[in-house]
């Protein structure tokens, strides 16, 4: 995505309030090489930033999501 969609997805009113949250750390840079941001890499740091994932956590794949959605499911059943 554009800075400019970047900025309001992660609700910045400005793109100089996006660029201090950059600098900061809080968010990644634009990929390398273009001027584009990853909507996944915002995703993930918005929720490490919110708290909702820790550093110490890894990140499930896509299987490992469906294998424990999936364990939910059997034992709720």
């Amino acid at each position: 995505m554009t800075k400019q969609e970047a900025a309001e997805y992660c609700g910045c009113k400005t793109l100089a309030a996006f660029d201090r949250w950059v600098q900061k750390g809080l968010i990644p840079r634009a990929m390398r090489g273009t001027n584009r941001w990853d909507l996944k890499a915002l995703d993930a740091a918005l929720d490490r930033a919110s708290g909702l994932v820790t550093e110490s956590e890894p990140e499930l794949t896509p299987y490992q999501r469906w294998k424990a959605e999936n364990a939910r499911k059997t034992e709720a059943a």
